[in-house]
């Protein structure tokens, strides 16, 4: 490349980069995932408008495969296993079972409905099925959620790639045609393991190397971090496992120890999250071809969207919530919250890739089922979280802290912003009663903060910030959620916040 096209290179994709920072305003604001603004700067990027052609299917599907390695690597870093913990088991009861379930209802659905070859509708389901991790962390973090819903969602978005992944290869490849049904399961299951075990190993040697090393720069630790999760899927699929769930799983490891500069770790995973993000659906954006797409891939795509969300989600969900005794209010709700974004259309172009027939009806298929139930659900779910009580109120919402290598506090500092119906307005300092050793430390009312004494009374539409020691956050967070919803007797009222 001669250093003139470099240079107009770095200049668009500077100015590129800076335009989706600046869209990533735009989204929140309306509640939509990112994924949508840069897909649609891919667009107008591409052949259809300004004419940057980008046709290589084999490229934009290891540019995606490595994208997806970063925000996984992101994802698991920036997860709290104590959320996670207790829902581990339905999350990965989604992401087994409830694959399986959803792609076989999407994969019928598809023959017998959409008049699709059993190729086609088996990949149909293959790619669609799994929730997006991207979308998954960048929305669903911002909606206000019950720690059960949350942590679901987020196992279920870290792992069900990984089976997926496998899935739509060996039937793009052919390799699905020269095995059983059980046998291509047990191979699944068999790379999920090891994958998984794999991942954990390098994130506990991970976690003890980065806690006993003393790096000359502190922004060596977060490059070390993401390193080892890297490393992990690069291991994995050397021996031919899931390097998906390896990475999540050395990532989950990593950002759930006391590592040396914690919170810088994240908040570089995190940009580097969005780097990986911006650049990916850019590209997915150049990939599309409007003018290729006719009314029968819209229709087929609305289609196939609503047996998705409406069916084939669902009833997987029920399937598997029926083990664990899950309220079916938080059912209702983990079915709508199945966001799909970059995943599925990432899926979509393996089968381009392995020049499977009718790959490219295929892929304007799912990026129009993408488009336009990201449009519909995006927007609905902080709505259709209270409408079904998975939203907490007065949920409290950590802010990070720095923990050095030789001045660590094993203390945390809680954002709380008191909602207009919580049972906190009206309740002074003291009668919170909060666990020995966390006090609210801080109040901002009406732009103003100051310190709070015992008998300051905390009013609607406060901002508390509270410091607990880690050992009893659990316990803090839990006696402040009683008091949001029963006031100051919510002990004698028999609630524990819980």
């Amino acid at each position: 490349m001669a250093i003139e096209q470099l240079d107009s290179v770095l200049l668009v994709g500077a100015a590129v980069l800076l335009a989706a920072i600046l869209a990533v305003r735009l989204s929140v604001g309306a509640g939509l995932p990112t994924l949508l603004l840069y897909l649609g700067i891919g667009i107008v990027l591409g052949e259809a408008v300004i004419g940057v052609d980008f046709s290589d299917a084999d490229l934009a599907h290891a540019l995606g495969f490595a994208a997806l390695v970063l925000i996984l690597a992101e994802g698991g870093l920036t997860t709290t296993w104590s959320e996670v913990r207790p829902a581990l088991g339905l999350g990965l009861l989604l992401s087994t079972l409830g694959v399986a379930v959803s792609v076989g209802l999407m994969a019928v659905a598809g023959h017998y409905l959409l008049g699709l070859d059993w190729e086609l509708a088996l990949l149909l389901g293959a790619v669609t099925t799994p929730t997006d991790a991207a979308a998954v962390f960048s929305v669903l973090r911002r909606v206000p959620l019950s720690s059960s819903v949350r942590g679901t969602l987020e196992a279920e978005s870290g792992f069900n790639d990984a089976p997926i992944a496998i899935l739509v290869v060996a039937i793009s490849s052919g390799t699905a045609a020269n095995h059983s049904v059980f046998v291509l399961l047990g191979l699944i299951a068999l790379e999920l393991v090891a994958g998984s075990a794999l991942g954990y190993l390098v994130g506990w040697v991970g976690a003890r190397v980065l806690s006993g090393w003393a790096l000359p720069s502190s922004g060596l630790y977060p490059l070390a971090v993401l390193a080892f999760a890297v490393l992990a899927y690069g291991g994995a699929a050397v021996v031919h496992t899931s390097g998906f769930a390896a990475v999540y799983v050395a990532a989950l490891v990593l950002g759930n120890v006391e590592l040396p500069h914690r919170s810088a770790t994240r908040s570089f995973a995190e940009g580097v999250g969005w780097l990986a993000q911006i650049g990916l659906f850019v590209m997915l954006g150049l990939l599309a071809t409007p003018s290729r797409m006719d009314w029968s891939h819209v229709l087929t795509g609305l289609v196939a969207g609503a047996l998705l969300t409406l069916v084939a989600r669902p009833v997987s969900i029920a399937a598997c919530a029926v083990w664990f005794g899950t309220p079916w209010r938080e059912q209702l709700f983990l079915g709508w919250a199945g966001l799909r974004g970059a995943v599925p259309i990432v899926l979509a172009t393996i089968p381009l890739a392995e020049d499977v027939s009718r790959a490219t009806d295929l892929f304007d298929i799912v990026f129009v089922l993408v488009v336009t139930y990201t449009l519909l659900q995006g927007p609905t779910l902080p709505w259709v979280a209270r409408r079904l009580g998975v939203s907490p109120a007065g949920e409290a919402s950590e802010v990070e802290v720095e923990a050095a290598p030789l001045g660590r506090i094993a203390a945390d500092l809680l954002h709380i912003r008191v909602p207009p119906r919580s049972g906190l307005h009206g309740v002074e300092v003291a009668e919170l009663r909060l666990p020995m050793g966390a006090s609210v430390s801080l109040v901002v009312r009406d732009g103003e903060s100051f310190v709070p004494h015992r008998a300051t009374i905390i009013k609607r539409g406060d901002d508390l910030l509270v410091v607990t020691p880690r050992r009893i956050r659990d316990e803090t967070e839990t006696r402040l959620r009683a008091v949001s919803r029963s006031g100051r007797l919510a002990g004698w009222f028999g609630e524990r916040g819980r």
